[in-house]
């Protein structure tokens, strides 16, 4: 076989490593991912966390392929990206869009460094994060300083082609070994980084990993850290101090003083089900359902027959604990189109098919056994009932 010269110059100087933990570490970037914000002034926010997130993934897969100084520089880029984001939403609305066009425009914008004295100087909410959390930020610098001595090839060990070829015996082995400890905990600081730094934009993911705040909001595009990633990547004590902020404690004792649910009302508003079995314990906290809510929780009250229950055209539903009988398992939203009209009792694979409006939604209900005179009586004044309240609610609107 002919020598391929190419291809040894490539990997001359590399050395491949193997992160035992990649796949944790990719399972608790997705716990970030599911850190969305449902703040509507910062939804662009998300795109900037899911770039980091992207920027950390490319640094484990760099790093294992060998090329660690450019891992490190991926790691970096991570961090910027995320002071970057909290430098334009934590401003005023106008300042807020002009540095942002500044940014799009690739015009004149402030280092990294400069972002974080100016986000210090307006003393707003990541001032007072720092100040609060003065010993985490100290540590990431630390770490940002360390990191550095790799990205700027500060010192022999920096080198591929020293670290391929040491002077020393036994050197090498000890090199690499030093590198992927430093690798691991500079990754780990990344992650905790930029999960402060969306904690930055609203305390949420903190907030719903507190089980007295969860079961007290409704579903919102925010998932909470867990416990394991807090404790891994931020630190219980961080987090104590994180709770002294005035945007955490405000939110919190906002939320706190709501009426906690019960459990079957919390699987209507966080999953979409309706226990049938729980409908007592529902209707105990009926007046904290919204109204489509209202409607679905009656519908499956009046009769056990009902597994579904569609809205908006079959694009959200709420499912009960009555299994389907329908021969398909798929589900198409023009399969509503069989009703015409607002009709009852209509075929549909196996089972049936009733539909109705109500606050000029079309509903559908996907039932197993034909609907009887009886509860087609009782659905029928549940639909007068709630679209007379709505059309009182409208009146209401147009006289204010």
């Amino acid at each position: 076989m002919a020598f391929d010269s190419i291809k040894f110059k490539e990997s001359e100087n590399i050395i491949p490593f193997c992160l035992e933990n990649k796949e944790r570490y990719y399972h608790d970037l997705i716990n970030i991912e599911n850190s969305w914000t449902s703040r509507l002034d910062a939804m662009y926010s998300n795109e900037f966390f899911r770039e980091a997130i992207q920027l950390i993934i490319n640094s484990i897969v760099l790093f294992e392929k060998g090329y660690f100084d450019c891992a490190f520089y991926s790691l970096r880029q991570s961090m910027e990206i995320s002071t970057t984001i909290i430098y334009f939403v934590d401003n005023s609305e106008e300042k807020s869009k002009s540095e942002m066009e500044k940014w799009k425009n690739q015009e004149k914008f402030p280092m990294n460094n400069q972002m974080l004295n100016e986000l210090k100087n307006r003393k707003l909410v990541f001032a007072d994060i720092k100040e609060e959390m003065s010993v985490f930020f100290d540590d990431v610098e630390l770490t940002k300083q360390k990191l550095n001595k790799y990205v700027h090839k500060q010192g022999l060990d920096k080198f591929y082609v020293s670290r391929i070829h040491p002077l020393k015996k036994g050197e090498k082995v000890n090199l690499n070994k030093k590198l992927l400890v430093d690798y691991n905990n500079f990754l780990i600081k990344t992650i905790g980084i930029i999960a402060v730094f969306r904690l930055a934009i609203d305390p949420f993911p903190l907030l719903l990993a507190d089980e007295s705040i969860y079961k007290r909001t409704r579903q919102l595009m925010t998932e909470g850290y867990s416990d394991e990633f807090i404790e891994k990547y931020i630190g219980n004590e961080n987090i104590s101090a994180y709770k002294q902020t005035d945007m955490y404690k405000g939110i919190y004792e906002t939320i706190i003083k709501e009426e906690e649910m019960l459990p079957s009302v919390l699987d209507v508003v966080k999953d979409d089900f309706i226990d049938r079995n729980n409908i007592k314990e529902i209707y105990s906290q009926f007046h904290i359902l919204s109204p489509f809510e209202k409607i679905a929780v009656t519908l499956v009250g009046i009769s056990e027959k009902i597994s579904y229950i569609y809205f908006y055209r079959g694009l959200s539903w709420y499912f009960t604990n009555t299994k389907s009988k329908k021969i398909s398992s798929g589900f198409h939203s023009k399969d509503l189109t069989i009703i015409i009209d607002k009709e009852f009792n209509v075929a549909y694979d196996e089972v049936f098919l009733s539909g109705f409006e109500v606050y000029s939604e079309m509903f559908h209900i996907e039932h197993n056994e034909k609907f009887n005179p009886i509860e087609i009586s009782q659905i029928n004044s549940m639909i007068d009932k709630f679209n007379k309240e709505y059309q009182q609610l409208q009146d209401k609107i147009q006289n204010t």
